[in-house]
């Protein structure tokens, strides 16, 4: 295992190329849980994400030869652009195979850093056994994401960083994938602090690390915003690590983790990434188990499409009851949804789109059915004009 001793030696070798993230107390977030929450921001980070952490102290304990060799890596997102960018500023060669399937913007990221980038396989899996195919061959130092010693321990001047600013937290929330990130933290966590709780946070569709913990089958798949911490098969070293120094393991939901990357957007002005989000996410599901203490959470990395973003965003409205859909009954009549957008106008309501259906076969023939949707400005707005359509004869129905 690591221990405090390495993840010191980490941070003094990455005090002089890395900054310090801020690390803010949110008075609003707070005010929602009940704890005093403090945000590492990560998302500071030159490529959006803690990620450069571990790469860089990998680099940095290579001897001559081995960087002149050159360093590989698997990855198709964070991991890739911080090999990428501090093995550039070391003048390290860096060879990065990702997925055929990553997205073009990712991979352009990474090129621009100055790696030769090699697009191979379907799946991680088979862009993984493509690395070590090209590590091998060309005699390259393979950076692992997370199962390595000096990556875990680059990780975890991300804790020491924390308590440093804020000695007396009672506990630190982290996202956990492949496990490199937590088990730097938890190492460094109980050895300056042995008394705080460490947890982790894994999307709910990809348990892997509980499983490990339990002995029970791997389990992982399907959609998930949090992207970062997709990951079926935790590390070795790091699954020991999380059982020994790791307090709990917490799971969420995608509404969840929806919900906490819009909270990080509109009250702390931030971008956060899906799995950079979970441990707020974990922190609004479980408000009890924090109430009272301070908590430290790590916002791990911003690396979120701006497509899905605005998807996240809208749906969050709609959760609030600022972004509206009815569906409304109508005599087929001249003036009827003139009618009913009179309502929405007189009651401030911001007409976003209607549809207008008199053909369908679904249909009498003498009615017609509209579908439209508006801003409101909070719940309770909304509410008042539903109760003003219903007053006004209507029968709207919400989407």
């Amino acid at each position: 295992m690591i221990e405090l001793d390495d993840v010191r030696a980490a941070a003094a070798r990455l005090a002089p190329r890395l900054r310090t993230t801020p690390f803010l107390h949110s008075h609003v977030l707070s005010q929602m849980t009940g704890a005093e929450v403090l945000v590492k921001f990560e998302n500071h980070q030159f490529t959006a994400s803690f990620k450069e952490r571990g790469a860089l102290n990998k680099l940095l304990c290579l001897d001559d030869a081995q960087r002149a060799r050159g360093v590989s890596a698997m990855s198709a997102g964070n991991h890739a652009q911080g090999v990428a960018y501090h093995a550039r500023q070391l003048g390290v060669p860096a060879t990065i195979v990702m997925p055929a399937a990553t997205p073009t913007v990712k991979v352009e990221h990474t090129r621009a850093h100055g790696a030769t980038v090699i697009l191979a396989g379907e799946t991680l899996a088979e862009a993984n056994a493509e690395a070590m195919r090209v590590t091998e061959e060309r005699g390259l130092v393979f950076i692992h994401p997370f199962d390595d010693p000096e990556v875990m321990a680059g990780q975890g001047t991300v804790a020491l960083e924390m308590l440093d600013a804020v000695p007396d937290l009672d506990a630190i929330v982290v996202p956990i994938g492949g496990g490199g990130l937590i088990s730097g933290v938890a190492t460094a966590a109980k050895g300056v602090r042995p008394g705080i709780e460490v947890v982790g946070v894994q999307a709910s569709c990809y348990p892997s690390m509980l499983c490990a913990l339990r002995g029970e089958p791997l389990q992982g798949g399907g959609n998930t915003i949090a992207e970062g911490i997709a990951v079926k098969y935790p590390g070795t070293l790091t699954t020991e690590v999380i059982r020994d120094r790791v307090d709990e393991v917490l799971l969420v939901e995608e509404s969840q983790l929806e919900e906490a990357v819009a909270l990080y957007l509109f009250v702390e002005k931030t971008v956060a990434e899906g799995a950079g989000a979970a441990p707020l996410a974990a922190l609004l599901a479980r408000p009890a188990k924090f109430r009272g203490r301070k908590v430290g959470l790590v916002l791990s990395g911003g690396n979120i499409d701006p497509r899905l973003l605005a998807q996240v965003i809208t749906r969050q409205l709609i959760r609030e009851g600022r972004i509206v859909t009815l569906r409304i009954p109508l005599s087929d009549r001249p003036g009827g949804l003139a009618k009913v957008t009179a309502v929405l106008r007189d009651f401030g309501a911001n007409i976003i789109e209607i549809q207008h259906h008199r053909t369908l076969l679904a249909l009498p023939a003498k009615e017609a059915s509209i579908e439209i949707s508006f801003e409101a400005r909070e719940r309770e707005h909304a509410h008042s004009i539903v109760d003003a359509l219903r007053a006004a004869g209507f029968l709207p129905t919400i989407v």
